[in-house]
């Protein structure tokens, strides 16, 4: 199945709910359901918009991501104004027979809410709107294998993560038996899947933790453009692309996968950490510092280099000094697949902030979630590297951390996880 395949537009509801817009309306509402491709590699706005420009506002409810797949969505999904990450344990007692039913019921909620409608007994939360590009994503973490008694199936893919030297990590807001990622387009219909999931969890699992996000709003710009961060940088350059020949083989688990990887088939892992960015202090940083720590020029993403955001870096240009034009410490540079083995991983973040601490500075960051095929040969590597001397170190901290193995899409008439489940 293709991107555009997993990606389709509801006439009907798009007629509802553009109205006077008439068939303009519809052209705008179809060019951005179509645009998975510019937003992924990090040339969209943050929002289902992609290639085809800026959405009116009127359109944005409009786009509907299919629940049923090859993969999951909310993987190569374009990025979402609003978003949720939410980590459950199963309550105490619970196994593997109440694992199943709690599946059936979310996968199935899931599907309701996709598709723009309201499911049994609904609160309406978010009554008017569309499905908004509403994406609601499973995956399972390592200590989920423990307690439903299915750890021959657990994949070496999900032994720990190493311990970085920067982590700070709460261990309460970490991991998780099972985990939920909630992205759309409008603030209601995302926090409406999250109170509806919430609610289907019942007595079988209970909330660990919870993080809410966001991104830059659909049609916010006057072009598509790589979202920012709260650093004010351009995040997202240099993402691997749905084009590229090799990417599923970096991002997805074979299809052809045997043995206790069968059930990950079309999957992918889910690396999720929560990094506060010290804000005052990089603030104070002047821009040419700034663009220093980066590597790149904050006003378009462009390498210091020369050229525009999709230039390659050119590692080896001395400045007149006679010293690297990017730093040896640069992030981008430390970054760099080709500085890493050729290790890539397909970032997919929010944004978030929760609020003034108690000395000032303002609890903010990224909710930093990244997609590949194994975590070893994706973020491990890179990670231990901007661990070992990264410049932008000083100006983050990795406050939480999980892993979890995300399973292929379900197939019509499937639940998520099924085939890991009924094993």
């Amino acid at each position: 199945m293709t991107e555009s395949d997993n990606v389709e537009i509801s006439r009907r509801r798009l007629l509802g709910t553009v109205g006077a817009a008439g068939a303009a309306g519809l052209v705008i509402g179809a060019a951005g359901g179509a645009g998975i491709a510019g937003a992924v590699s990090g040339g969209d706005s943050g929002s289902a918009a992609g290639a085809g420009g800026p959405q009116a506002l009127t359109t944005v409810g409009a786009t509907e991501v299919r629940f049923h797949g090859k993969h999951q969505a909310g993987i190569t999904t374009p990025l979402q104004s609003r978003g949720h990450l939410i980590a459950f344990d199963l309550a105490p007692g619970a196994g593997r027979k109440e694992a199943v039913a709690l599946m059936r019921r979310w996968s199935a909620t899931a599907k309701e809410l996709m598709a723009g409608k309201p499911p049994a007994e609904d609160t309406g939360i978010a009554l008017d709107a569309g499905p908004s590009s509403l994406t609601v994503t499973f995956g399972f973490g390592r200590t989920f294998f423990d307690r439903t008694g299915l750890v021959p199936l657990r994949p070496s893919e999900l032994d720990p993560l190493p311990a970085f030297s920067s982590d700070a990590l709460d261990p309460r807001r970490s991991e998780g038996d099972l985990w939920v990622q909630i992205g759309a387009d409008d603030a209601l219909v995302a926090f409406h899947a999250l109170r509806a999931l919430q609610k289907d969890a019942g007595d079988a699992a209970r909330v660990r933790w919870q993080m809410n996000g966001f991104n830059r709003s659909a049609g916010a710009t006057a072009k598509p453009m790589t979202a920012r961060n709260l650093m004010g940088q351009v995040d997202g350059t240099g993402n691997p692309k749905p084009t590229d020949a090799d990417f599923d083989r970096r991002i997805f688990v074979p299809s052809g996968a045997s043995g206790v990887r069968e059930w990950m088939a079309d999957g992918s892992y889910a690396v999720v950490r929560r990094i506060r960015m010290l804000l005052d202090d990089w603030e104070k940083l002047p821009l040419d510092r700034q663009e220093k720590v980066i590597g790149r020029r904050k006003s378009d993403g462009a390498p210091l280099t020369g050229g525009s955001e999709t230039t390659e870096l050119d590692l080896n240009k001395l400045g007149p000094d006679g010293k690297a034009v990017i730093p040896d410490n640069a992030h981008s540079r430390i970054s760099a697949p080709e500085q890493n083995g050729g290790a890539a991983m397909l970032r997919r973040p929010f944004s978030f902030h929760d609020g003034i601490g108690p000395d000032g500075t303002p609890d903010a960051g990224l909710l930093f979630v990244c997609w590949q095929a194994d975590p070893l040969r994706g973020f491990v590597p890179v990670q231990r590297k901007l661990d070992r001397g990264d410049a932008l170190s000083t100006f983050i901290r990795h406050e939480s951390s999980g892993l979890f193995a995300v399973p292929g899409g379900p197939a019509e008439g499937e639940y998520v996880g099924q085939r890991l489940l009924e094993s």
